[in-house]
């Protein structure tokens, strides 16, 4: 097998062949994406945005959608959030919307809880071990 140091690509990407088709797949999908999406769910984010930032709306969120895919707050324990942690959250997210992640819901947007449990299964495990019960994860090493 050659040494190919010495035939050096213009950037770790190559030519980037692969990444500018990505990329226009991409803004095709997203432009659908916003067309479609933009008048139903922006009126429904901005009060949401405009009292917290693009950023904490996003956190938020996002959080709220972990908590119904991996089945609430063990689930977010087994993917390695502490229970402090998850309590943070809960506090934070009852305080922005006034209601529990477990009963809030997001008009227009509807989970497929089978299809992503069916998908998870297909490729693998990612998850980190569940904690003890009671027990808080060391955070000290």
């Amino acid at each position: 097998m050659g040494d190919f140091r010495a035939q050096r690509m213009p950037s770790p990407e190559g030519r980037g062949i692969a990444r500018g088709r990505w990329q226009q797949a991409w803004d095709a999908y997203s432009r659908a994406v916003e067309k479609a999406a933009a008048p139903v769910v922006e009126p429904l984010l901005r009060p949401i945005t405009s009292r917290i930032g693009a950023a904490r709306a996003e956190e938020t969120l996002g959080f709220w959608l972990l908590w119904h895919l991996e089945g609430g707050f063990e689930g977010l324990q087994r993917l390695g959030m502490s229970r402090s942690g998850v309590y943070r959250r809960v506090a934070a997210f009852r305080k922005l919307t006034g209601v529990h992640p477990d009963e809030f819901k997001l008009p227009g947007v509807t989970l497929d809880l089978e299809a992503y449990v069916a998908a998870s299964a297909s490729t693998g495990p990612q998850q980190a071990e569940p904690p003890p019960i009671g027990d808080e994860p060391d955070t000290t090493s």
